[in-house]
């Protein structure tokens, strides 16, 4: 598991093995299932159009072993840009190593430098270690944010 470890943006070269990193996260998440067509359609849809986001990976010798997604928006009580780290993750043979801290460090110096003010996240609430992981990363927990989410692809299905 040695090598040089590198962290930058993700290609489209890369897409197959985010689709495997994404299929190992959302088998530990209870909200999502994976299916690796949607996978790495929404995968294609960030890698194609910046104005939406960045993917960043972790390289170990040239290999990609881990991942981060930010996805752009505005925050108006911020008053400036703002964006969603979703889809942390780092393959399981290489989580003692650090590259999840290391990546995340990436990921905020990136933003920073980009005039984002607020970074947000979602984690599964039965996540016991990636809680911990991002609260010692400086992240707090909401006091009062619920999450809600209306689903419109499933809309018309659920009217028929």
């Amino acid at each position: 598991m040695g090598g040089c470890i590198e962290i930058g943006a993700a290609t489209a070269a890369d897409i197959s093995v985010l689709v495997a990193l994404l299929g190992e996260l959302f088998s530990i998440e209870r909200d999502f299932m994976p299916d690796a067509a949607k996978q790495e359609r929404g995968l294609r849809l960030i890698l194609e159009d910046s104005a939406i986001g960045r993917i960043f990976v972790v390289r170990v010798g040239g290999t990609a072993v881990g991942m981060a997604s930010l996805l752009f928006t505005v925050s108006t009580a911020e008053g400036g840009r703002a964006a969603i780290l979703e889809d942390v993750i780092v393959a399981a043979p290489y989580r003692r190593l650090k590259l999840g801290r290391k990546l995340v460090h990436h990921v905020r110096q990136w933003a920073g430098e980009q005039g984002i003010v607020r970074l947000t996240l979602l984690a599964d609430c039965n996540n016991g270690a990636a809680l911990r992981f991002y609260e010692s990363e400086g992240f707090s927990r909401s006091e009062t944010m619920v999450v809600y989410r209306y689903h419109l692809d499933r809309e018309d299905a659920a009217a028929r």
